[in-house]
């Protein structure tokens, strides 16, 4: 829309310069073949009456052939302004009007409607359209939904809570239905949704864990709280970094399990490469990837020099990831049996929660005088982070709900405190990076614990094992590599994951050549980022 206004206030300067110069040219003809003295100010009103074709007043008729001939060039002037107005700007103007209206319907069957678009909506529909699974964006942000649409995502305009809305939506004929607003509307859509149809699955996303059981009673059928979740996996990030014993796994068998381990500065592992590391050759341990100051990268090579911001991805034998572990700590750091928490809403208190069934001790700072907060302030003021302490903990954990302010406290910590583990709740997976370039040691965004747990309930045949943790670890089913062997497929290559295990009937598998060979039945453990495993699930499923 800013383009067109440009090109009207454009097409008014070019008028405006016309006006002018007939003006002057008019006086100037007036005194010299008409022999008439005229004003600047009569002279711009002749020749606006002559462009606009509403009379000429009492200058008419003119007496020379060239003062004639003048004024009817400005007559013909004043008709093609008309004409080139209409097809310039007129017609492009209603036309992009009309382009502008947000649609307030859709076609889509056996889809997903997801009330209302927040930043926390990209994972899940990251997820959806890896799955093939059709979904429709409901906001009552008219510019949003015209927005999201010109970027090829189904969107449709309407009131959140209104039954004519959801009709719109055709919610009738839906696979499901996700609220995810705030918990008082969440409530209103969740009555209005099973008003319209008892057979439809409604899915609340929750922020305080005592509405939960309001929205059952309201008709939801599943609740999914990301805000607990997030930060019970923070407060276990905050107590595992700096510990030389192995507790953050996923184990699939006796003898396999998947972690992600912090490299921390001055450890073993610092300056090396993985190949250096001995990683894969001497201890036998399967790198996934690894990230390097939040860039994912699937297969590590000699260009990849790890540092004190390095997580790794790994799977192999506990005994043996035990000793990887260990080899990630810093033999220099002091590490004090206290954590610092910023930030006092509900992801905060459920870290503290976390951490004091854990018997780790615990200071809280808040902008606000609640009860369970230490000390009153913003943890970018490097006076309240000398109150609380903060360079006698072992981390802390900011757990804010803006990330601006976050990625300036990451900052200010990196001064105040260099030797504090920083532990960080993002809000937006794509602020992740800034996080990590800000020197924080751990980043764990909302939209991914959010959009993983909704796609976990929401995609059939496929189970994510991992919401709470910086990879994405799904146990899915592969119909389309079925007869094919992973070598042939090259699957690290074409998607950057790797399967870590296959689930034939009773049997785990975990011995995966490239020879190994996916049977139809098969279900595939698939690990690594979210957009490598996103890939992965486009091309097998």
């Amino acid at each position: 829309m800013n383009h067109w206004w440009r090109r009207i206030a454009l097409s008014l300067v070019a008028v405006l310069v016309l006006v002018l110069v007939y003006a002057g040219l008019y006086q100037l003809g007036m005194a010299a073949f008409e022999g008439e003295t005229k004003t600047y100010a009569q002279s711009i009103q002749a020749v606006i009456e002559s462009l606009t074709t509403a009379g000429f007043g009492g200058d008419a008729p003119w007496e020379s052939t060239a003062m004639n001939l003048f004024v009817i060039g400005m007559n013909l002037t004043g008709v093609l302004l008309v004409f080139l107005a209409l097809p310039l700007i007129v017609v492009p103007l209603f036309q992009q009007a009309l382009e502008d209206r947000p649609p307030e319907s859709t076609d889509l069957t056996d889809h997903v409607v997801i009330c209302s678009y927040t930043p926390r909506s990209d994972v899940l529909a990251g997820e959806l359209e890896a799955a093939g699974v059709p979904y429709v964006f409901v906001d009552d942000d008219a510019e949003l939904v015209v927005e999201l649409n010109n970027e090829g995502t189904n969107a449709i305009y309407g009131e959140l809570d209104q039954e004519e809305t959801l009709r719109a939506a055709n919610a009738e004929r839906a696979d499901a239905l996700v609220t995810d607003i705030d918990d008082e509307t969440n409530a209103m859509v969740i009555l209005t949704a099973r008003e319209l149809s008892s057979d439809l699955r409604i899915v609340s996303v929750v922020e305080d864990d005592e509405v939960a059981s309001y929205h059952r009673y309201a008709g939801a059928d599943e609740i999914v709280r990301p805000r607990r979740v997030l930060g019970q996996s923070l407060a276990t990030k905050a107590t595992t970094t700096v510990s030389a014993d192995l507790r953050d796994t996923i184990e699939l068998s006796e003898d396999l399990a998947v972690t992600e381990l912090l490299v921390q500065d001055h450890s073993d592992l610092v300056g090396q490469t993985i190949p250096e590391s001995g990683i894969r050759d001497r201890m036998g341990i399967t790198v996934i990837g690894a990230w390097f100051n939040g860039e994912f990268v699937p297969v590590p090579g000699t260009e990849n020099v790890i540092d004190g911001n390095t997580i790794l991805l790994v799977a192999g034998r506990r005994d043996d990831l035990t000793e990887l572990k260990s080899r990630t700590v810093s033999a220099l750091r002091y590490n004090p049996d206290r954590i610092v928490v910023g930030g006092y809403g509900v992801v905060g208190r459920t870290a503290v929660e976390t951490l004091a069934s854990g018997g780790v001790s615990t200071a809280v700072v808040d902008l606000e005088d609640l009860p369970g907060v230490d000390v009153v302030g913003s943890v970018t003021d490097e006076a309240v982070l000398e109150a609380v302490d903060v360079d006698d903990s072992r981390a802390i954990i900011l757990t804010l709900d803006d990330d601006s302010t976050s990625i300036y406290a990451t900052l200010v910590l990196e001064q105040v405190a260099p030797d504090v583990e920083i532990i960080v709740r993002a809000n937006e997976t794509e602020n992740i990076p800034k996080f990590y370039r800000a020197g924080a040691e751990y980043v764990l965004s909302l939209s991914t614990v959010t959009g993983r747990m909704l796609g976990s309930i929401l995609i059939e045949d496929e189970e994510i094992l991992t919401p709470e943790t910086q990879f994405e670890l799904v146990r899915t089913t592969a119909p389309q590599l079925a007869g094919r062997s992973l070598g042939d497929v090259d699957l690290r290559a074409r998607t950057g994951c790797t399967v870590v295990a296959v689930e034939r009937g009773e049997d785990l598998l975990t011995d995966l050549g490239p020879e190994f060979v996916v049977h139809e039945d098969d279900m595939l453990i698939v690990a690594g980022s979210d957009e490598a495993v996103n890939r992965f699930v486009s091309l097998a499923c």
